[in-house]
């Protein structure tokens, strides 16, 4: 038995330098390039807490994709939505943090100490229970020592630290996944505006286009009328100016098209350069409340800004708790089992034992324990502010949404009402051209209006899309009825 307790300190002596050897010896490089090689968030992913409903798919963006498929690939690999996961998984490790509170600490440690000092040669001597009779307290010569063993620590009563640390840490889970709603809830909506801003853009194309073949046709039958003398210069040049008009417009349409795009691609968690081809499939979400002050009511209930704030008055005023528990004593058991040896020969019949416990009270600390109260009320104070500052703020948000989309609905009647009046007037302008009453430009104003009209209307019924969708923000239902819809069709 000797023999092999002497083997295994050996051992242990021969594992520590090899440990603190390699320590020494590897050096780590730190650099951007190194991390982002190595490192990736698919880890994250893959824990069954924090790994989202629907995995990521952007081979979806090889086909058409419709609102719902850009909410699903936005959902999935946007770097907003890596980081709130991320912070759950940051708020999950304190929680275990927390728990491990309530676990005993054991410790394996070894030890080797050379010298002439009369305390530590007694100490260590008798340790080893090898102390000589007769041994000059004075001056009892050189020591040399190893001492190889485990200690154990238990927390009994820490004044219920622990507990609350441990409520502090749920707590804070809980805020980490209202963060997450509230960033999907902003991207979800963000992404229906931008969808339906490229559908715009995409239709002002198809207006603009239309503008240039008709301008373009128009001066070709005017260059012949020229040529055989029944028009003018005058309208040959006209045409021209409008022809390079409608064309600049093209341009400009087509570039609104391709930042728009690249804003979706964005969102989308994509290269901006991506190509992306819109099905166009509308997304009838949920019904909305009809007016502001059943909206209101709903989204002081559901709104995670807000959940988020009330949160936090809970988080303050365990924080403040936990500093008034500083006045509070603790109490700790703790015992050791070692042995000592100046050749590392242990054995059992000299090993050594101790247990007790400790109580520790901090009667005098300077008064920072109550200025760490005081600092814990002024937080509490500021929570209590800031959700009363939320609660306006989203009072405000939902009242603005309910305005912009009556506005919007408005709007739409309106231009659907100057499309249909722009048909009519550019069907009689047409007519009149077409005898010989009207001139050429006359016609083509009347197309422009025509055209101008339409563009106001696809533009209006987007922007009451839009409002919709802002409604639904306001009120904190995009990102959970967008996931519920999720769900359901992953079904």
């Amino acid at each position: 038995m000797k023999n092999r307790i002497g083997r295994f300190g050996i051992a242990s002596v021969t594992l520590i330098i090899f440990i603190v050897f390699l320590g020494c010896a590897s050096s780590k490089e730190y650099s951007y390039e190194r991390i982002v090689s190595e490192q990736s968030l698919a880890h994250v992913r893959k824990q069954p807490t924090a790994r989202s409903e629907f995995e990521p798919d952007l081979s979806r963006l090889e086909r058409p994709v419709s609102v719902l498929d850009s909410i699903r690939i936005a959902i999935n690999n946007n770097p907003d939505i890596d980081i709130a996961v991320s912070r759950i998984r940051e708020s999950e490790a304190t929680i275990d943090e927390a728990n491990a509170a309530f676990w005993p600490r054991l410790a394996f440690y070894t030890e080797y100490i050379k010298g002439d000092s009369p305390s530590t040669y007694l100490f260590k001597k008798i340790d080893q229970r090898r102390l000589s009779p007769g041994t000059d307290f004075n001056n009892p010569g050189m020591i040399e020592n190893f001492e190889l063993g485990v200690w154990a620590r238990y927390n009994i009563y820490n004044g219920g630290r622990d507990i609350l640390r441990k409520k502090i840490a749920a707590t804070g889970l809980e805020i980490g996944q209202l963060d997450r709603l509230t960033v999907e809830n902003a991207l979800i909506a963000s992404v229906i505006q931008a969808y339906y801003n490229t559908l715009a853009a995409r239709d002002f194309i198809e207006v603009a286009t239309e503008t240039v073949s008709t301008v373009d046709s128009q001066l070709n039958i005017m260059l012949v009328k020229f040529k055989g003398g029944g028009a003018l210069k005058s309208d040959i040049l006209s045409l021209e100016v409008r022809l390079a008009q409608t064309r600049e417009n093209l341009i400009r349409a087509r570039n609104n098209c391709s930042l728009c795009m690249a804003a979706l691609a964005n969102l989308m968690g994509a290269d901006p350069d991506t190509e992306i081809e819109l099905s166009g499939a509308e997304w009838q979400p949920v019904e909305l409340p009809a007016n502001y002050d059943d909206g209101i009511v709903a989204a002081l209930g559901i709104r995670p800004e807000l959940l988020k704030a009330r949160e936090q008055i809970v988080l303050s005023e365990m924080g403040l708790d936990m500093e008034k528990k500083g006045y509070l004593p603790s109490l700790n058991a703790h015992g050791r089992y070692y042995g000592d040896d100046s050749g590392m020969e242990f054995s059992r019949e000299r090993a050594n034992w101790v247990a007790g416990v400790v109580f520790d009270w901090d009667i005098f600390t300077g008064f920072d324990t109550k200025a760490r109260v005081q600092k814990g009320r002024a937080v509490l104070d500021q929570a209590l502010a800031a959700d009363r500052k939320t609660t306006q703020s989203i009072q405000l948000d939902v009242k603005t949404a309910y305005l912009r989309s009556s506005e919007a609905k408005a709007r739409l009647k309106v231009a659907e009402i100057s499309v249909a009046q722009a048909e009519e007037s550019l069907n009689l302008v047409k007519l009149q051209y077409e005898g010989g009453s009207a001139t050429i430009t006359r016609y083509l104003d009347a197309e422009l209006a025509r055209n101008s009209a339409r563009m106001r209307e696809r533009s209006a019924f987007y922007d009451w899309k839009k409002a919709q969708a802002d409604i639904g923000r306001a009120l904190g239902y995009c990102g959970l009825c967008a996931r519920k819809e999720l769900a359901g069709n992953e079904e």
